[in-house]
This record gives structure tokens, C-alpha cells and sequence, in this order.
């Protein structure tokens, strides 16, 4: 999450009524911290659009305010007193009158009792600051303790879960829709009963390009040859492991596209000819792929009127600076190249 994602909640938010309001969200440091960015929040509401919604653990109420925008009612739980006393405020600010707030505990009786029949339940459980590995074991409220406790009030579900969690790390039947926001992920989002569309699913904001899975669960197997052109795919459809569901959506307009491994956190779909899908956040043509000699590479860009170098390798922040300065030495050119590092062979890039 960054400022820029939250910046929308402190500079007036656009709700689907298209209404306009000018108020700021009223917050602390730890709602600022956990709040849901604005486009996140949007689709959210948008797919979870129903008559009545419960959002369970609903903070300071940044969900919830798009929540009321999409639904008739909605009914919003929170433990932490001071935490609803803000979200109170903000529906009030930007003129909400269709939530009801609860205060207390979401799994004790005398919440549940003050609940009527609802559409569907939306939990964003708590979960460690820090975890060695994220375990969905360790949300709270639990996953199955929220089912449990709510199956007299629904049966649709929809939970936040931390996405650096696989597929194969959710031990539910449900399906796993990892959102990517702006090229980064972002959130998984997990759906129980009727909200099922599929097994797992991706999807890219603002776009709102989706890719859902078709085909059994695979690995794409890697080439050794990058071909003319590359792409970098959304975070969203690696985290889903859709990769060859995507590689074979774009078969039809190259039959050649393949898997490219540069590094531990980057890789590219790569082809010999051009290709189009919105699920692909970069595309590149391929320059050279050269020696990692920094003054060897100067040449060729100063050859070729370059004056920009984006450097895209894992290198330690106190070396970047010092090895982009000496990529872009008396570079005056117009043209930006992107340099990507694999096993000390270095590939010039190109947006197109």
C-alpha cells in the first residue's frame, strides 16, 4: 500500500451516486495504515453488490462507505470502539444513512442476535504485523469460525486474505481472486457459495482486466531463448499461478509465446511478434542482450540516443545509484532504456 493509493480518502471521494464530496476521512494512524485504496474498495462493492451486506471487522469504515453505495443495507461490526466512532464519522461526513453500526465482538451471540437475514457476509480478519510466512490459519477471526457463526444469517462469504498466499496455501473451497493494483499485488479476495465463478481468477486495477482459470493447474515451462519481444505480466496472474492460462490466451497471435525466467521476483512472456492482452502491465522490444560491462553498455546507448537507464536487477540500494551513473555517463539522447540483469548478462529493453 502506498500514499498514493491512499491519497483518494483524504482528498474527497467520488461514490458511484455521483456524488461528489470535498470532506477528509477521519482516521488514526492505524486506519491510514490498514485502509482499503479507493479502486480496491470500488470493485469490491461493485462485485459484492446486494440488498444487505454485514462487513465484519470494518475499521474505520473505508470499505464500508462503498459498501452503502452498491447495497440497500449495510451492517458493520467492529470491536474497537474508537475505530467505529471514525467510521461513524466518515458515513456521516459524506452524508450515508443506510449503515448500522454494531460495536462488539463479530462471533458473540449478542452481535449475531442483532443481525436480520443477510445477502452476503464480507470479513477482513486481523493478522500478525509480521509473520515469517503468512499462515490463513492465524486470521482472526478465523475463516471458518466467521462461516460457522454467520451460516443462520448466509450462505455467500467473502473474506480478505493476505496475498502472498498461493493457491495451494488455501485450504477452502472457494474461489481466490488476487487483485493487482497499478502493477503491484494488492489483495486476494476469497469467495464462498454463489459467489464462486471459478476456481481462481486475477484481475488488474484500474483496468479491471480479468483472467480466470480454465485449464488444469500447471507450471509453464521455461525457455532458454528470449525472443524479439517481451512482456511483463500484472503480479496478479503470477500470484494466481494463471501463467499458462495466459500464455494461452495469447497463442492465437503468437503461436511461439513462451516463459522467460530472468530472477527470482522477474520474468517475461516473450515472442517473436507483437501481442496485446490487458493482463500484460509492460511490453518491450528486445534491444540487445549483452556482457554486464557498464561501459560497454554506455556505448551502445549512447550510440543508439539514449538518456534514461531504469535499472531492473536485484542489486543492493547503495550500489544502484552508483552503477546507473555510470550506465547513463554523458548520455544526452531522448529515449529511455530499461536493463534487466540475468545470470551478469544484461537485456536492453524498450517500452512500446
Amino acid at each position: 500500500m502506498t500514499l498514493n493509493h491512499l491519497r483518494p480518502l483524504f482528498s474527497g471521494i467520488r461514490l458511484p451516486r455521483k456524488k461528489r464530496f470535498g470532506h477528509n476521512i477521519v482516521s488514526d494512524r492505524d486506519g491510514v495504515r490498514f485502509a482499503t485504496p479507493e479502486d480496491v474498495a470500488r470493485y469490491r462493492a461493485a462485485r459484492l453488490k446486494c440488498s444487505t451486506i454485514a462487513d465484519i471487522s470494518c475499521g474505520v469504515g473505508g470499505q464500508t462507505i462503498y459498501f452503502a453505495s452498491e447495497c440497500d443495507m449495510v451492517y458493520a461490526v467492529e470491536i474497537d470502539a474508537k475505530k467505529i466512532s471514525y467510521a461513524k464519522k466518515n458515513c456521516k461526513l459524506l452524508g450515508i444513512d443506510n449503515v448500522e453500526f454494531i460495536c462488539g465482538d463479530a462471533l458473540s451471540p449478542e452481535v449475531i442476535r442483532q443481525l436480520p437475514e443477510l445477502d452476503i457476509v464480507f470479513s477482513d480478519p486481523a493478522r500478525p504485523a509480521s509473520e515469517n510466512m503468512r499462515d490463513i490459519g492465524n486470521l482472526r477471526p478465523a475463516i471458518p469460525e466467521v462461516i460457522a457463526s454467520y451460516s443462520s444469517k448466509s450462505s455467500d462469504f467473502a473474506f480478505e486474505a493476505p496475498p502472498q498466499l498461493t493457491p495451494d496455501r488455501i485450504p477452502f473451497e472457494c474461489e481466490k481472486e488476487y487483485l493487482s493494483l497499478d502493477g503491484k499485488i494488492n489483495r486476494l479476495n476469497l469467495y464462498f457459495g454463489s459467489l464462486i465463478k471459478c476456481d481462481t481468477s486475477a484481475v488488474a486495477l484500474p483496468s479491471h482486466a480479468r483472467i480466470e482459470s480454465a485449464l488444469d493447474a500447471q507450471d509453464l515451462e521455461p525457455s532458454e531463448k528470449l525472443a524479439y519481444y517481451a512482456y511483463e505480466p500484472e503480479e496478479s496472474v503470477e500470484r494466481a499461478g494463471l501463467l499458462l492460462q495466459l500464455a494461452h490466451d495469447l497463442e492465437k497471435q503468437a503461436p511461439d509465446i513462451s516463459l522467460f525466467l530472468i530472477d527470482r521476483k522477474r520474468l517475461f512472456l516473450t515472442s517473436e511478434v507483437p501481442v496485446n492482452h490487458p493482463m500484460l502491465k509492460n511490453k518491450y522490444k528486445v534491444l540487445s542482450v549483452q556482457d554486464f560491462d557498464t561501459a560497454n553498455i554506455n556505448g551502445f546507448l549512447k550510440k543508439n540516443g539514449f538518456g534514461t537507464v531504469i535499472l531492473r536487477a536485484a542489486v543492493e540500494p547503495k550500489e544502484y545509484w552508483d552503477i546507473r551513473n555510470r550506465l547513463e555517463d554523458n548520455l544526452s539522447g531522448d529515449r529511455k532504456a530499461h536493463l534487466f540483469l540475468k545470470d551478469r548478462k544484461a537485456i536492453l529493453c524498450e517500452i512500446i
